[in-house]
């Protein structure tokens, strides 16, 4: 199912409450790490959305390399086919990137907020790195539950937006090229797709796990993923 706003851009409609429920002590463990971070997030950038986009996309962007490296190099070692799992994880790390890209047009990061993704995107690579190798399904599920609350971030920001808390200017002309929006597009537009993105990533990382888990690939239904430009480059 999709939307059209009033602006005229494709926006597939978002189930913002969907939810894994968590089985067993990998699924506690990944519910219980992300909520950890969903605190400190809070606590330190609390309704500063634009900022808190800007350091969380730095993060988000890490798994999906991570995980294609990894994979890459067992179907070398195995000789045997990736499923289509590489390209899924590589076009999840790129998408990120852009999310990150965006939100640098609409707030520009402090001095302290780069240092802080200087800090934490060490600790999270090198940590994330090494439980991929520990449990893969893990990983995925973190994952997950790091895009439920994604999700549920943009949310927040688009009650900002909608009781006027928040500004809603012109959408960053890098949005309108990357999800080929129209030249009208605003913020609130821009934050509607990218939640989108948001709830395929989340839906697929669960997939994932779910397989790694012996749970049959297809059960899962998977959120629309919204369309985006091949060519990434901004036009000059």
């Amino acid at each position: 199912m999709t939307a059209t706003d009033s602006a005229g851009s494709y926006i597939p409609v978002v189930d913002a409450a969907l939810h894994h429920p968590p089985r067993g002590f990998s699924d506690r463990f990944a519910y219980g790490f992300t909520k950890t971070l969903r605190f400190f997030a809070d606590t330190f950038f609390a309704r500063r959305y634009g900022h808190r986009a800007i350091v969380l996309e730095t993060v988000a962007a890490v798994p999906g390399m991570v995980g294609a490296t990894l994979t890459h190099l067992k179907c070398l070692r195995r000789m045997s086919d990736d499923n289509g799992w590489i390209r899924t994880l590589l076009e999840e790390a790129e998408n990120e990137r852009m999310h990150l890209m965006t939100f640098i047009k609409i707030a520009q990061p402090t001095l302290f907020e780069r240092f802080v993704v200087l800090t934490v995107q060490w600790f999270f690579y090198v940590g994330f790195f090494l439980l991929y190798l520990i449990s893969s399904k893990t990983a995925h599920r973190v994952v997950g539950y790091f895009e439920e609350e994604a999700v549920i971030s943009y949310s927040h920001y688009l009650k900002e937006l909608d009781e006027g808390r928040a500004e809603n200017p012109p959408a960053p002309s890098i949005a309108i090229h990357y999800w080929k929006m129209p030249p009208d597009a605003m913020l609130r537009d821009v934050i509607r797709i990218i939640q989108a993105d948001e709830a395929h990533h989340r839906d697929v990382n669960h997939s994932l796990a779910d397989e790694l888990g012996g749970r049959p690939a297809g059960e899962r239904p998977i959120a629309p993923y919204p369309r985006h430009a091949v060519d990434l480059r901004e036009p000059a």
